[in-house]
């Protein structure tokens, strides 16, 4: 491979060894600095038993206890504007970001100069990974206001030296106007927006995405891209290679990217960011190895202002492998959900995007497109499994795609499903993450 090929070559292509030996001496200052400058931990180390000697090595990161979202918001109710985790000077932060859970009550992420800097490099490197290079013309598709992917990305592709081209979201005019006019390259999405656009092109302005010259589609913020039949038809849309990459309102903004061999999302932030996967039921850490399964937990390893040591996503993930012919040696990952959207049928575990994509699979007799129907609060849901999709105009035989759809979901899941068909163009479609779970009971 040449050099050409990274952004920062000596880390990405660090020997698992040398990349421990980096993480072991970075989390002791970071907990250093814990000790010394974060409320949140000190009494959260107190209440747990734990002092500054009880860690010498990675593996002892497991006797420190996980912090959660819900403590993090409880935090900032009680210690605004930035909670008592904060662990720099207000006035050396130099950036606010906030992520909205489902309360809808925004959650505030406070930056540095040097903590800018860092997920400036790390965005930087995991958009690289996914080809953006200097002589790119990217439209940036998504939020630009408060979104912690939307001001970073840009720092980010300009870092690279791309051209960066700032459209935001609720504006497909606009955008198809730059594409056209700037010869742009790659785009910025979500991949519901994608999906969105592609149709948007083709009914408001009778082109097809296809014919624009985009090469490269640079999706996230929500699983999708990753998805086998959702990934072929945006790429049989726009005529252009769709890599994925996964972030973290709280950590950074982009940690995981796909390179272009597209065998799964590369770890990028070796020397920032410290992943653990772990059993999300009874917290164990699990190995980092092929074939593994559980929930992703991050530990800030060079944060100032809100360092996280621990912290649940509650992303979904799957690792796929440990090396690739890219050279990178970050392992590889791919995010098939959240444990907050998963529901529970006769004790087996559903994800809504692994229903999504099995619907996707009978394309072109449907559009892909689903809604799960929920009629009281998961995560237990009684069977069978509402599902709510589109089939294309062109199908004739609705009887025989229903049965279709219910086996191969029973097949695949082992979940029994009620599958409602309904006209193309039903269903609501997402400018930024798409919403699988309609909600009947509020």
């Amino acid at each position: 491979m040449g050099s050409n090929e990274y952004l920062d070559k000596e880390i990405e292509t660090a020997s698992p060894k040398y990349v421990q030996r980096l993480q072991e001496a970075k989390l002791g200052k970071q907990l250093d600095y814990l000790y010394a400058r974060s409320v949140f931990y000190q009494e959260k180390f107190q209440a747990a038993g734990l002092q500054r000697k009880h860690y010498r090595r990675v593996r002892d990161l497991e006797r420190f206890p996980f912090t959660t979202k819900e403590e993090l918001r409880e935090s900032q109710a009680i210690c605004p504007p930035l909670g008592k985790h904060i662990a720099a000077k207000i006035d050396d932060v130099i950036r606010v970001h906030s992520s909205t859970g489902t309360t809808g009550k925004p959650s505030f992420v406070g930056l540095t100069r040097r903590d800018a800097k860092m997920w400036t490099k790390l965005t930087a490197r995991s958009f690289y990974t996914q080809g953006l290079r200097k002589q790119d013309v990217v439209i940036h598709a998504a939020g630009l206001t408060l979104f912690v992917a939307g001001l970073s990305s840009k720092d980010a592709i300009e870092h690279v030296g791309a051209m960066f081209v700032p459209i935001g979201t609720g504006a497909s005019e606009k955008a198809l106007m730059a594409i056209q006019l700037l010869k742009a390259t790659a785009m910025h999405c979500t991949p519901s927006y994608a999906a969105y656009f592609a149709e948007w092109i083709r009914r408001e302005a009778q082109l097809e995405a296809r014919d624009l010259g985009l090469k490269k589609l640079f999706c996230g913020a929500e699983p999708g891209a990753g998805i086998p039949a959702v990934r072929a038809k945006l790429q049989e849309d726009w005529g252009a290679r769709v890599t994925e990459g996964l972030g973290n309102a709280d950590m950074a903004p982009i940690i995981f990217s796909e390179c272009p061999h597209q065998s799964g999302m590369h770890f990028n932030g070796q020397e920032y960011v410290l992943a653990e996967i772990i059993d999300p039921d009874n917290g164990e850490s699990l190995p980092i190895e092929a074939g593994v399964s559980g929930e992703l937990v991050y530990t800030s390893l060079e944060r100032e202002c809100v360092p996280l040591l621990r912290f649940r996503t509650r992303d979904r993930v799957t690792i796929l492998g440990t090396s690739c012919p890219c050279g990178r040696t970050g392992f590889k990952l791919r995010c098939v959900g959240r444990t907050d959207d998963m529901l529970i049928v006769l004790g087996v575990n559903v994800f809504p995007s692994a229903v999504k994509d099995i619907v996707s699979s009978f394309r072109p007799r449907t559009t892909g497109e689903i809604q799960i129907i929920l009629t009281e609060p998961g995560p237990r849901v009684a069977p069978p499994l509402k599902v709510v999709a589109e089939y294309a105009n062109s199908c004739s035989d609705l009887p025989a795609l229903k049965q279709e759809v219910e086996r191969k979901i029973k097949a695949t899941l082992t979940v029994a499903a009620s599958l409602d068909l309904v006209p193309a163009g039903t269903l609501p479609r997402y400018e930024m993450k798409g919403q699988l779970i309609k909600k009947h009971y509020e």
